[in-house]
């Protein structure tokens, strides 16, 4: 069974920066297609981030990357604004790349952002 476990969330001033990591284990880290999401109070889980794309309101200012040794998953987050405040997710999935939560399998518990203005 795929587990996955985010790290890095905090609270940062506009204009700051934040690292996340989302370690993976259970299987070959490989083999599967990652990406970020995240979830505002009161709004849906959107997507922000796989290796194909980038959500609009993030793109130039986020980078994700992996680390296949390390079985691990970052999102470089630059330039944070008030609005990327949330809880965020990393997601694994069987079969590709994609922005609809609903195609990723594993889930992690969610690590909170907080920018503050």
């Amino acid at each position: 069974q795929v587990q996955l476990v985010e790290s890095g969330g905090g609270l940062v001033q506009a204009g700051g920066s934040l690292r996340l990591s989302c370690a993976f284990s259970g299987r070959t880290f490989s083999r599967y297609a990652m990406g970020w999401f995240r979830q505002a109070p009161g709004k849906e889980r959107e997507f922000v981030a796989s290796f194909t794309t980038y959500a609009s309101s993030v793109k130039g200012r986020f980078t994700i990357s992996r680390d296949n040794a390390k079985n691990t998953l970052y999102l470089q987050m630059n330039s944070l604004k008030p609005e990327d405040t949330a809880v965020y997710y990393c997601a694994a999935s069987r079969v590709g790349t994609m922005t609809s939560p609903l195609g990723y399998d594993y889930w992690g518990q969610g690590t909170q952002v907080t920018v503050s203005s």
